[in-house]
């Protein structure tokens, strides 16, 4: 497997594993966030507090892959923790790490971008082949519309068919088991 198809399959793994053992999904959102108007010195408290929780979450690095995937944090504001880093040390390690995070953010868009022609093949195909074919005047015999209308569902089928092989050839599942 390509490093390419290793971070187009990525987003969901990291997405699973945040959504299956966050600590934080117990604990109060507003530890994470700086209010507004609230004091620096109470901010570095309650950041420090966030961190030393966050330092202790199985989904940590899931979560601060997605943060920098997100583009969370800013470099000026120093306003979130998330995933052990505060917003300033997100930005600052994006920035770093500029050609990894770019190349997986291009990953994530390029199959969000695949996923999305995917479900409106399928939708297209589904209203397709719920339809029936019905003459009016000057329109063709019954026959020939079916026709027309089974040669649609044939296209929609094979370029549903053809994404559907290519996401698998690209993640290494050619043959089904």
């Amino acid at each position: 497997m390509t490093s390419t198809q290793t971070r187009r399959m990525r987003r969901p793994v990291l997405q699973a594993a945040v959504d299956a053992g966050a600590g934080c999904t117990k604990a109060d959102p507003d530890l994470f966030f700086r209010a507004d108007g609230q004091p620096p010195a109470t901010w570095q408290a309650q950041r420090a507090e966030a961190v030393r929780f966050c330092h202790g979450c199985p989904a940590r690095a899931a979560c601060e892959e997605l943060a920098l995937r997100d583009g969370d944090g800013n470099s000026r504001v120093d306003d979130l923790v998330r995933g052990g880093r505060s917003g300033s040390e997100l930005a600052a390690l994006r920035e770093r790490q500029a050609q990894r995070v770019g190349a997986a953010i291009a990953a994530d868009e390029a199959s969000d971008t695949e996923w999305k022609k995917l479900t409106s093949l399928t939708v297209d195909l589904n209203r397709e082949a719920g339809m029936t074919p019905t003459r009016s005047s000057g329109m063709p015999r019954q026959s020939e519309l079916q026709a027309l209308q089974n040669q649609r569902i044939r296209n929609l089928v094979a370029q549903i068919s053809q994404i559907r092989s290519a996401r698998r050839a690209r993640t290494g599942w050619e043959v089904a088991a």
